[in-house]
Parts: structure tokens; sequence; C-alpha cells
């Protein structure tokens, strides 16, 4: 899902970005399930097929993928609508990480208080090697993680986005009435950059390309969508740039 709204591509996430990834994702929720794993280099993972959806839990940000990135910044806003409506609406338990479901922008960044020297200077340096192959973070610096401002520039500023904290509660609202365990039917197109997930009489319909886009439904009545307003037409329903849709 990160690398769907995000197009990075760098590190371990080298080997994500394709909405087949996150189709799989929805229906099996190890995407590695023993596959070959083109950063490894190696076979990775196992199938979890006999394990209920809601013995999982799910983020789009959490203290690993913004904690540990190399200076602790969220998702970027644009992207943040659409990560909340494939989360919240997917058949697992979500995870909302410290303010993410009222769009906090404060960094949350790796810090340490370690009063051994040579544990304190290991962690400065495990820190730049473990970006070493992240050429977007090259050019500057690390932040150290034993500057006590590190751990400053970490506080939660609650400053709200009113937009983005009303399509948390709406799409948890929503979240009550989908029907649990795995989606019906999941489908996907590749190249228009597009998602639909059928659970029960409800479809999650995801744009992720940066063009509008018309997709094709079953349901007659626009339950929620992130961006605006949208009405069907004709059995399809017309998309914004990095939005979805839940129909009914």
């Amino acid at each position: 899902l990160r690398t769907l709204v995000s197009d990075e591509r760098e590190g371990y996430y080298e080997e994500f970005g394709t909405v087949a990834d996150l189709a799989k994702a929805f229906h099996r929720p190890h995407v590695h399930d023993g596959n070959y794993s083109t950063f490894r280099r190696r076979r990775f993972g196992a199938p979890a097929d006999d394990v209920p959806a809601e013995r999982f839990v799910v983020f789009d940000q959490n203290h690993d993928q913004v904690g540990n990135r190399a200076f602790g910044d969220r998702l970027a806003e644009p992207a943040r609508p659409l990560a909340a409506f494939c989360t919240l609406l997917a058949p697992f338990v979500p995870l909302l990480f410290m303010g993410e479901e009222y769009g906090e922008n404060a960094p949350f960044q790796f810090f340490t208080d370690h009063i051994d020297k040579m544990i304190a200077d290991a962690t400065r340096e495990g820190r730049r090697a473990e970006f070493a192959s992240f050429t977007s973070f090259a050019a500057e610096e690390i932040p150290d993680p034993q500057d006590p401002q590190t751990f400053e520039r970490s506080k939660l500023t609650r400053h709200a986005d009113p937009d983005l904290s009303r399509l948390y509660a709406r799409l948890l609202e929503a979240r009550r009435r989908l029907p649990p365990g795995d989606p019906d039917a999941i489908d996907f197109d590749e190249q228009e950059r597009w998602l639909r997930v059928r659970r029960g009489r409800f479809e999650l319909i995801a744009n992720f390309s940066s063009e509008p886009r018309r997709i094709g439904c079953a349901g007659t009545n626009v339950e929620l969508v992130t961006h605006g307003e949208t009405t069907i037409t004709a059995g399809t329903v017309e998309l914004k740039p990095m939005s979805g849709a839940l129909i009914g």
C-alpha cells in the first residue's frame, strides 16, 4: 500500500508497488508467502491461508514505517485519505499510529538515550548504515538519535486536519456495516492502476493513478468517497486521482 500511494522504490521497497501485490494482500495477507524476494535474493515467507482475517493487524503507518525511516517523516498529505480508505475498510484489524487519524504532521524520529558512549556511537553508525542503499537520503544527514532535539521534534503537535478527521470517522462508521471475513471477489487493472474489492453487497474501489478513472461497479449507491463527490453512471463510477469510493 505504501509503495502504491508514495511511489517509493528504494531499499526493501524495491520489490513492491504493483496493484497486484495489494490485491493479493487483501485476500492473503502475506505477499511473501514462499515466493522469491528480489531484495533478499531468496524465497521468503510462508502462506497464511488458514488464518482468519481478523487475526491480522494492518496499518499504513506505524513505529517502523515512520519511526525507523531516515527522517521519521509521515505519509505525505495527498496520500493519506486513500491509504486510510484501504486500511480501515480491509477485513483485518486496523492500527492507527500516533495522530494519523487527525493528520498529525510532526515526524516520529528514531531517538535514544544511551548512557554508554560505545552503544550510542554504534547506534548512530547503525542508522547511517541502514540507509546506505537509499540514494534519496545520501545527501542529507540522518538525525542523531542521541540529540535531545530529535526527541523534541517527535512530540505530537495535535494540529488537526478537520477534513481528514471527518473522513476517518466516516470510514470507521462504514467499517461496521461491512461483513466480516475474506473478500468475496477482487479484481484490478495494473495499467490503469485501480483495485476493486467486493465484500458482501459493498464494493471498495480505489484509484491509485494520477489521472481520473471511470471504473465499473455493480452497486447503485455511493456510500462514501474520499475526495469530493461522485456519481454512478451506466454502471461505472468516476474517481479522482488517488481516491477511493465505497459503493453499495
